[in-house]
């Protein structure tokens, strides 16, 4: 079961969709609080790379390895990061459909240690606040239908944030 998932249709061919995805240089547009990724070696980006990403929460900059745990081109592409015990798994999935490209996200957040376990609840509503609009931004970005702004990140983090809630009460 995962933590969260999203889904969205982008009017922009499969090719297109998976390339600027995997492009670690469009991460800021797709992840606003996404400062900095970079690959650890020179080797084209496959299943077993290395990524090191540094993320700014809350006016701090926290560095984090990404690890590429599926790579299969137009189709699957997956990384986990690991940042002082709180494991964020993303699994992203690209469909040819009759308007684009469908992609959907899933997200599992493991949580290491006894702290972070206490602390799982929130750190999953703070991750899922932080990057589950991350395929709206694709699609912005994609379609040219919007700039994404570090005030778009926080509202539309302060509506997830309040469906989640909502969600958690039901």
């Amino acid at each position: 079961m995962s933590d969260f998932r999203t889904t969205v249709i982008i009017h922009k061919p499969v090719e297109e969709v998976f390339s600027y995805m995997v492009d670690i240089d469009n991460i800021h547009e797709i992840m606003p609080l996404v400062v900095k990724r970079e690959k650890i070696n020179d080797e084209p980006l496959a299943v077993g790379s290395k990524l090191r990403e540094t993320r700014r929460v809350r006016a701090s900059d926290i560095t984090s390895e990404i690890e590429v745990l599926a790579y299969e081109t137009n189709k699957v592409f997956a990384t986990r990061s690991n940042s002082n015990g709180l494991i964020a798994e993303y699994y992203y999935r690209f469909d040819e459909v009759d308007e684009g490209t469908q992609v959907d996200l899933e997200a599992n957040i493991k949580t290491t240690g006894f702290k972070m376990k206490l602390l799982r609840k929130f750190l999953v509503n703070m991750v899922h606040r932080e990057d589950g609009y991350q395929l709206t931004n694709l699609k912005n970005m994609l379609e040219g239908t919007k700039e994404v702004s570090d005030e778009d990140v926080s509202k539309e983090g302060e509506q997830l944030e309040e469906k989640v809630e909502e969600n958690q009460t039901k």
